[in-house]
């Protein structure tokens, strides 16, 4: 299944789609060296947006959830992947801890926990799962609606290790991406593995520092392919000192927002592009799809409703909003079963594993789709997400469209590599 196009300018899509089936060969190898020289994020998923005209990550996250909306036809590509993943950070592992989230009582993610006990499980590892909530004194059972259940214990911290009673791990996987910032319990583990590090969470990362290390990458992409880089990166730009609520730092954003609408109309002129721009505000750190806004002209910010203001005031776990980026509008013209639709692509170590789309029937094209009311459509990356077609027209073979979501996926990994690796607080220095 190839999701419908709405839009009649798929022509560059379709180009590109050619092109990267053309030069397959160099750009696996082009990873591969990549690869050779940066550590690829223990897992991850990638937003990507399909426009007919451009086709650009919008959101790379460190700890995702979602796991259980893979389709049972991917386990072996996902169970595959952690081994190799596992053999790389600690070969012996018998044990692994996960940590999730707080919300641990909503059905949804702790399915997606489930998942993941089982694609460790089938990847030769004992799983078991530590809290971080105070809530939590004594093992619990949670109960999910089809039947299954999970038992999440508190975690026990010794001088130099985290564990559970009776159980100690060598590494330790968090599934929780620390927007309240870095428990105690968690710092210098320096005999257990714990992945992804402590500064892939939302307490020190941040998505402009993302989006720049992804413009470098596209940008050296865009020349192995011969194409515009912008075809694939979405233009942004970032403000500090925020408060909606009180107006501070709005003449910041309202500069950025007007500048980056220019630069986005002088691109839609060049290709012929009769849509109208549209710039994402949204929390420079932080998930959930909290805190977002979609604004047309710098004119709006200056008469924003008082609701608006409070939902642009705080993001995950109530945490205060004032780091924000302006992200370039790319709009979704897939459509599945005539609701809008954005596919995301699931990573771990440096292999594409799955993915669905995230569909939501009441939201615009040029909205965030992941809020209240979405839902989720299989990938067909099962059989074919890495073995592209030959001699098919672009736009017309599922295979190929999902190779090239991947291929755009790995890129955003890459550059939370390169990321990762600039913001690590123990990095090696040579000079």
């Amino acid at each position: 299944m190839v999701p419908h196009l709405i839009t009649a300018l798929t022509g560059p899509i379709n180009e590109l789609e050619q092109r990267i089936l053309d030069t397959t060969p160099a750009i696996e190898r082009w990873f591969r060296l990549e690869w050779m020289e940066h550590t690829p994020p223990f897992y991850s998923s990638v937003d990507i947006r399909n426009a007919g005209f451009k086709l650009a990550p919008v959101d790379t996250n460190l700890f995702p959830g979602g796991w259980n909306n893979l389709t049972p036809q991917m386990m072996p590509l996902a169970v595959q992947a952690a081994m190799a993943a596992i053999e790389k950070i600690c070969p012996e592992a018998r044990n692994l801890l996960v940590v999730p989230e707080h919300h641990t009582r909503n059905p949804f993610y702790l399915a997606n926990v489930v998942q993941l006990k089982r694609i460790f499980h089938q990847a030769g590892l004992n799983v078991r799962f530590g809290s971080l909530s105070a809530d939590i004194k004594e093992p619990t059972m949670m109960q999910l609606p089809g039947g299954e259940s999970l038992v999440i214990e508190p975690l026990i911290r010794t001088d130099r290790r985290l564990g559970l009673k009776d159980f100690d791990p060598c590494t330790i996987l968090l599934n929780n991406d620390l927007s309240a910032g870095i428990p105690g319990i968690l710092e210098d583990l320096h005999e257990q593995h714990l992945l992804p590090p402590l500064h892939a969470g939302w307490t020190v990362r941040r998505k402009s520092n993302h989006f720049k290390a992804y413009e470098e990458i596209s940008k050296r992409f865009g020349k192995l392919l011969g194409i515009d880089p912008w075809l694939i990166n979405p233009l942004f730009a970032q403000c500090d000192d925020i408060n909606f609520p009180e107006g501070r730092g709005m003449e910041c954003l309202s500069t950025h927002v007007d500048a980056l609408l220019s630069r986005i109309r002088r691109k839609y002129k060049e290709y012929g592009i009769n849509e109208k721009p549209f710039v994402m505000v949204k929390p420079d750190n932080g998930t959930y799809g909290m805190g977002v806004m979609t604004v047309h002209d710098a004119k709006e910010l200056d008469t924003l409703s008082r609701k608006t203001k409070n939902k642009m005031s705080t993001t995950k776990d109530g945490q205060p909003l004032t780091e924000i980026i302006i992200q370039e509008g790319v709009l979704t013209n897939e459509r599945i079963g005539g609701a809008v639709a954005e596919p995301v692509v699931y990573m771990m170590d440096r292999y594409v594993v799955g993915g669905f789309y995230r569909v939501h029937a009441e939201r615009g094209v040029d909205e965030n789709l992941n809020a209240p009311g979405a839902s989720f459509e299989p990938l067909a990356f099962s059989d074919s997400g890495r073995l592209p077609q030959k001699g098919e027209i672009p736009g017309s073979s599922g295979p190929n469209r999902f190779y090239m979501y991947g291929v755009v996926a790995r890129l955003a990994m890459l550059a939370a590599s390169y990321e990762l690796e600039a913001t690590d607080p123990d990095a090696e220095v040579y000079d």
